[in-house]
């Protein structure tokens, strides 16, 4: 779509208030298109004062609407986590995720008034227009999307901030182009991703980020805090011995995992669109349960079980990464994570230092297949060491068919 394909139109644009916001919500109402505008509030932790959205938008003469999906973020934070669907290099897939509750959300405000359009402002180089567009198509297929920073037009009269700051400035609205930023940040409850900017160059160093959440693991605190998770069926419900709800936990998890340095990774990702990408991300309160979790996992997970679900996994994750969350496949992955997460409950206590995360203890976990007499290397009640011959054994008859089929050969 064009710009000039929207007159006459009622339209929804997702704003955050910043320059490039403002400028398209005045570029469409100042060529005749009925323009509302919607922000959703996903816990970010960068935002003073989310309400603040509106005092910024309101001059270019669009009502805007703060939508609280802070909710749906932490159950979404928490489908995550059970799934484990860490994308490349550590990357807990916050932005990808956010954009699947986000349009979820605002479109549901959307609908309510009479919006046909959807207007996002990613850029044509990244993953999120392609995340936008089809989210938009798979919840409200009947709607249409404008992608402003894909319409040559658009692209040719703003090329950059300097334009936009005049072309506002025509009607009283004062913007600063301001000093280069050193990276550009998108932020929500599951955490912070940094790119851009000075972080484009693989030679400039990932400590240049300043931390949001948290601190770098060096200016933690000299001293190891404890921090106990309960875990029920996969999803924490107590912390530090205080019942939480996932919003609760991820906010809990979140402060004690920040001040605590965790969640700090660097990764160099593959974008949907085919390029790479070089991240620096903060996601402090995803690392801390996520890992929690995944020592309960250890313990009631077998070989084969650990195999499938890892694969699982991975496919969850590529899949939000993706913009496919709501896909048949994600949804029967997590089916079938839910398999393995319906045995996942316990008591763990670790405890955090400087980075790190450190196993204390696993308790109550019903249906943990480790047994410490099987597993000891001393006398003891459990597997009969004796047993193991026959086992022997039989693994020689197969290794010796190898050996004289010459597949295996000695060094």
């Amino acid at each position: 779509m064009n710009l000039s394909d929207l007159k006459g139109l009622t339209v929804g644009v997702c704003v955050s208030g910043g320059l490039d916001s403002r400028t398209i919500s005045k570029v469409m109402v100042e060529a005749g298109i009925n323009v509302v505008a919607f922000s959703a509030d996903l816990g970010q932790p960068d935002e003073i004062d989310i309400q603040d959205i509106k005092t910024r938008m309101a001059p270019c003469g669009v009502d805007t609407f703060i939508v609280d999906l802070k909710e749906p973020m932490a159950e979404a934070c928490f489908e995550v986590i059970i799934a484990q669907a860490m994308y490349d290099g550590g990357y807990w897939n916050s932005t990808g995720i956010a954009r699947a509750v986000t349009v979820r959300g605002l479109i549901a405000e959307m609908k309510k008034h009479d919006c046909s359009v959807l207007v996002h402002g990613a850029t044509g180089r990244g993953n999120d227009q392609m995340r936008f567009e089809r989210y938009t198509n798979v919840i409200a297929p009947e709607m249409d999307v404008y992608a402003p920073w894909r319409d040559a037009g658009l692209l040719e009269k703003f090329p950059g901030r300097t334009e936009m700051v005049a072309y506002l400035a025509q009607y009283g609205m004062k913007s600063f182009v301001g000093t280069k930023k050193k990276y550009s940040t998108d932020s929500n409850l599951a955490g912070l991703s940094h790119e851009a900017e000075d972080l484009e160059s693989m030679e400039t160093s990932m400590l240049i980020v300043e931390p949001t959440m948290g601190v770098w693991p060096a200016d933690a605190p000299d001293s190891t805090e404890k921090f106990t998770v309960l875990f029920e069926e996969g999803r924490a419900v107590q912390i530090n011995g205080v019942d939480v709800t996932p919003l609760q936990a991820m906010i809990a998890a979140n402060a004690i995992g920040g001040r605590n340095g965790i969640g700090m990774s660097h990764a160099l990702e593959n974008r949907i669109i085919g390029t790479k990408s070089r991240g620096v991300y903060e996601a402090p309160g995803m690392e801390l349960l996520a890992t929690c979790l995944r020592f309960i996992y250890q313990a009631t997970m077998d070989r084969r079980a650990g195999l499938l679900f890892g694969q699982l996994s991975k496919l969850i994750a590529d899949q939000i990464y993706d913009g496919r969350y709501f896909d048949p496949a994600t949804k029967a992955a997590r089916a079938a994570i839910d398999v393995f997460a319906q045995y996942a409950s316990g008591t763990v206590e670790v405890g955090l230092y400087k980075g790190n995360i450190l196993f204390n203890s696993l308790t109550g976990c019903n249906a943990s297949i480790y047994n410490e007499a099987d597993s000891s290397m001393e006398a003891s009640d459990g597997l009969n060491p004796v047993s193991s011959q026959g086992f022997a054994e039989i693994q020689s008859v197969e290794a010796r068919m190898l050996a004289q089929a010459g597949q295996i050969t000695s060094l």
